[in-house]
């Protein structure tokens, strides 16, 4: 039986995204493996896989494995990911009566293993969903309005939950993902959002072009070179914030944001693999 005491040193979220913007095509590796998992188990799970010289894969639980008429390797150690556990509490108001709620912590596990880990019946090939600009906007309720700028290097802004693209912009994708970024994160909750060609150097414009960049490589369209470009300026440059790491809290909403997004463009997918 696999035991939990498996010492792997789990990294911060922060230190996933740094490899992930210096190393070109690690994003859509992880995605093309492992795409019905989160962003950062996807990450997390291809490390894991790098680490031990094994072949990324779809992977799955024991159980989930003999199933599909597929069993684990005898000796063969779990992939550890990240889980959320739904636990309950009590909570006492102001006039002593008690009420019942629930909340969510996530903790890391060692459940999962590669279908290199397995043997058994073939498996058919997984199809990965294609992803729809028109399905995701609906589905995260933002609405795609007319660009009504006069700035001339600007490439499309958020408003509250409305994004606008100019119609000649160099990398629409790429834009639309950024200012979708803006949004899902929340930044437009405190103020509306131009962004020109030179990007200022603040926090918020890196989240968003990391978001950019998750996007664009997990799906395979133009404009990571760019967004990666932007993202190793700003980290080496460290001006005003670390120069070697993503804030913590700001990694944990990119991969969090760019998974929304990813997820709302693409048929229901079963919620069951909805983690981190």
């Amino acid at each position: 039986m696999e035991k939990h005491t498996q010492t792997l040193e789990i990294p911060k979220w922060s230190a996933l995204l740094v490899e992930a913007v210096n190393k070109p095509g690690l994003i859509m590796k992880a995605y093309s493996a492992f795409h019905q998992y989160s962003i950062g188990n996807q990450l997390l799970a291809l490390m894991q896989c790098q680490l031990r010289g094994l072949e990324p894969g779809p992977i799955n639980t024991f159980p989930g494995w003999q199933a599909l008429g597929r069993n684990v390797k005898r000796g063969e150690r779990a992939l550890i990911l990240c889980m959320p556990i739904t636990r309950k509490r009590r909570e006492e108001t102001a006039d002593e009566s008690e009420g019942e709620g629930t909340f969510t912590s996530f903790v890391y596990k060692p459940h999962w293993f590669t279908l290199s880990q397995t043997e058994g019946e073939n498996l058919q090939p997984q199809v990965i969903a294609q992803w729809d600009a028109k399905r995701a906007l609906a589905a995260l309720d933002i609405e795609l309005i007319s660009f009504d700028s006069m700035e001339g290097n600007c490439q499309g802004f958020a408003r509250k939950r409305q994004v606008a693209i100019n119609p000649v912009a160099q990398l629409p994708h790429k834009t639309l993902f950024h200012e979708l970024g803006h949004v899902v994160i929340g930044h437009t909750l405190e103020a509306d959002f131009a962004d020109t060609e030179k990007t200022p150097r603040s926090l918020r414009e890196v989240e968003a072009e990391a978001v950019a960049l998750l996007c664009c490589e997990a799906l395979d369209l133009e404009g990571a070179d760019y967004c990666r470009g932007y993202l190793q300026n700003w980290l080496y440059q460290g001006v005003g914030f670390n120069a070697h790491a993503i804030p913590e809290k700001s990694a944990q909403k990119i991969l969090r944001c760019a998974d929304q997004i990813i997820r709302a463009g693409r048929p229901d997918i079963a919620q069951e693999h909805s983690q981190r």
